[in-house]
């Protein structure tokens, strides 16, 4: 390339050269012809023409002067931009050389990364298979507890005991208590106090009906001999009217003539009889308006007794069922996570065991690997661990804390 950019500015300056040569031989020329025409001519006068052709000559010289200097700046970018170029060479061939050097690198980073993807590849197929070997024993040991569980629910079906197996079980502590005696001592306890319960609630309920069918059979009397006072008030009120209407007609003869004074102790016995008659019927309406207020009262206060007695004893019986329902579950749960604790304990052990086997794989490989695979292998194990223990506390913490609410509701 620097060869080329040599040849390439010989030729601009030869150019360069010859196109100064001819500005130089033509802006000599009209000189020399208007000396020559000056010489010949002298005073002769100067025609149109000639001016015409000064004129034109002297503009052909400005732009050839113009041409140079323009043909000159053209050299000066050429030369410019052969400069770039050859930068620009340096550069493509540095970039080059820097491109080999990094594939180099790369070719050799990728062969120790492609060893170190081998390696681990393998250190990653041992883990699958131990992965699998657990995976196997965890199957093996899960089919095992699925049948430990469905004894333990085969187990738990008959759960309701007699007095006498009662009183035997109850006799021996808890330790030699196997879960379904357990459980059936717990069932039988709470059924048994629910069941005295119900039956005291219905005899109870049995006295209330018939309290309240006597109750019953006096409203009844009641507002019967209710009906026969307010017929005789009605017939006595009529009575009454009859009377004031006598009365007003006596009053009016009485006002006629001198019947008063021939009929006025008659009028006035009459008179009196009938308000003693009035004062003890009114006397006895009242009181059988209190009578019939107390029983209405009562009749009232017994219907809300007989609701709120009907109300607690299906509330009781509401309880009953849940109780039932949720000592079942709680039957069950218990034993799903005694199975769950003994699943883990057994996982804890195998987990014992693979840290074993693999401290013992670690020892013999480098020393670096070991130390670092080690430190992970025993933190990730040491986080498992503390998972599953504090996983076993929370469940053996729900399990207290059901069984003590359970205890609560049985003793409340």
């Amino acid at each position: 390339m620097s060869h080329k950019s040599s040849k390439v500015i010989k030729k601009v300056n030869v150019s360069s050269s010859l196109e100064s040569e001819d500005i130089s031989l033509e802006t000599t020329v009209p000189t020399d012809d208007v000396s020559s025409s000056e010489e010949r001519e002298g005073t002769v006068k100067i025609t149109k023409q000639l001016i015409e052709r000064k004129e034109l000559l002297h503009n052909l010289q400005l732009l050839k002067i113009e041409l140079s200097q323009k043909n000159l700046m053209i050299d000066n970018l050429k030369v410019e931009y052969l400069t770039k170029i050859e930068e620009l060479e340096e550069k493509l061939n540095d970039a080059i050389h820097q491109k080999q050097l990094l594939s180099l690198r790369l070719d050799s980073q990728l062969a120790l990364q492609q060893e170190d993807a081998r390696k681990h590849q393998a250190l990653m197929k041992q883990e699958m298979e131990t992965i699998l070997l657990r995976q196997k024993q965890l199957e093996e040991t899960n089919y095992q507890l699925r049948e430990r569980a469905g004894d333990i629910r085969r187990s738990l079906r008959d759960l309701e005991l007699t007095d006498e197996c009662y009183e035997k079980l109850k006799s021996l502590p808890e330790d030699q208590l196997s879960i379904p005696e357990y459980v059936s001592v717990r069932f039988y306890e709470v059924v048994h106090s629910l069941r005295r319960e119900l039956s005291d609630l219905q005899m109870k309920k049995e006295s209330l009906t018939e309290e309240l069918s006597g109750y019953r059979s006096q409203l009844k009397c009641l507002t019967e001999s209710y009906e026969d006072e307010r017929r005789s008030r009605s017939e006595l009120e009529v009575r009454c009217q009859r009377l004031t209407l006598e009365l007003a007609d006596t009053k009016q003869l009485i006002q006629q003539g001198d019947y008063r004074q021939q009929n006025y102790d008659k009028v006035k016995c009459e008179r009196d009889v009938f308000e003693h008659e009035l004062s003890e019927l009114r006397r006895n309406h009242e009181v059988l308006e209190m009578s019939y207020k107390t029983q209405t009262k009562e009749r009232n206060d017994l219907a809300k007794e007989l609701a709120t007695i009907q109300q607690s004893l299906n509330l009781l019986q509401k309880d009953k069922d849940y109780l039932n329902r949720q000592n079942m579950e709680l039957s069950v749960r218990c034993a799903h996570e005694e199975d769950r604790l003994e699943r883990l304990q057994i996982q804890l052990e195998d987990a014992k065991k693979a840290r074993e086997e693999m401290y013992e794989k670690y020892v013999t490989s480098r020393q670096v690997i070991v130390y670092h695979y080690k430190a992970e292998y025993e933190k990730r194990l040491h986080e498992e661990l503390e998972q599953i223990r504090l996983k076993t506390n929370q469940e053996i913490e729900q399990l207290r804390s059901t069984s003590k609410e359970m205890y609560e509701r049985e003793n409340r």
